[in-house]
């Protein structure tokens, strides 16, 4: 996939958070490319961050990469990761 792609798509994820407060939204786009773009996707845009294409925001959500963890991870996980959940069921 082009950079140009990858640019263009990340700004469209940028647009979809515009209406969030900053901090909101660059966290939102981080979390999205972290959870669904594969590791060349991302390779491929952190190589693209001196784009003056590319949203502002993406830019600075793509600073938190290289600490980011997936979003999923937690919903993924089981109880060796999480511990034994109590339940209420009866």
């Amino acid at each position: 996939m082009s950079g140009d792609k990858l640019t263009r798509m990340a700004n469209q994820i940028a647009s979809f958070f515009r209406s969030y407060p900053e901090d909101r939204a660059v966290a939102g786009i981080r979390d999205h490319i972290v959870a669904y773009w594969t590791p060349t996707m991302r390779r491929r845009l952190l190589a693209a961050v001196d784009d003056p294409a590319l949203d502002p925001w993406v830019g600075r959500a793509l600073l938190g990469f290289s600490a980011a963890s997936s979003p999923t991870e937690k919903e993924i996980a089981g109880p060796e990761q999480l511990g034994q959940m109590e339940s209420d069921a009866g």
